[in-house]
């Protein structure tokens, strides 16, 4: 027997385009790293608050740096990004909170679906320009995933309990806990010691601290999915 997968966790919100950028190589890395990636529903909202942090865009210059950085990441990463018409208010009007409590109880009820339900979701918002608050675009974004339209339905209606408001409370806290002051966040739990590292480009010294082999963001084992 070899050695046992080291656990990476994946703290990531649909609302950071540099979450979905993380979310793809992670998952193209998943099955060819000595990994077991699980992937964390969290809500950037609640650390950016526990932080003290602000968004980027609010500064006129980095938002227009983001905006032309997620463009050629996501054209390097091959991530089909096209940021939306109205950038400002789908960050800081729209929000997330009801998706990110659907996929709090996708992975609950449904931890197979988690990854393609995500993805659905990072596709809605970062790649067609759809309104991922409306109830309707989320069970569109279940369905395709696989699920069924009224098991989708049923868990919608159960983003409001104390079950799933809690447990995307404790994924936040335990993000925070770490030293999240934005997402995405890889943690990597290696023997004794635990890395949290931050943004999507850090998938090199992830390998590094792994013992692995860094192969390009699109590594030839991988399975496209997009």
């Amino acid at each position: 027997m070899g050695p046992l997968p080291r656990t990476l966790e994946l703290f990531y919100d649909v609302l950071s385009p540099y979450s979905w950028l993380a979310f793809e190589v992670l998952c193209r890395y998943k099955n060819i790293w000595n990994v077991s990636l699980q992937l964390r529903p969290t809500l950037i909202a609640g650390i950016m608050k526990d932080s003290g942090n602000q968004p980027p865009a609010l500064l006129p210059r980095k938002a227009l740096y983001v905006k032309n950085d997620v463009r050629l990441l996501g054209q390097y990463l091959q991530v089909p990004i096209h940021l939306p018409k109205d950038f400002f208010f789908v960050i800081f009007e729209k929000g997330s909170l009801t998706a990110m409590r659907f996929l709090t109880i996708v992975k609950l009820e449904h931890p197979e679906l988690l990854e393609k339900v995500s993805r659905e979701l990072w596709m809605r918002v970062w790649s067609r320009d759809e309104d991922i608050t409306e109830p309707q675009s989320i069970l569109a974004a279940a369905e395709k995933a696989g699920m069924s339209t009224g098991r989708a339905r049923e868990l919608l209606e159960r983003v409001s309990t104390p079950q799933v408001k809690n447990q995307l409370k404790e994924t936040t806290d335990a993000a925070c806990k770490y030293g999240a002051f934005g997402l995405p966040v890889t943690v990597a739990h290696l023997d004794d010691e635990t890395y949290m590292l931050f943004g999507s480009d850090r998938m090199e010294l992830l390998a590094h601290l792994l013992g692995e082999k860094w192969m390009g963001p699109v590594p030839p084992a991988a399975t496209a999915r997009l």
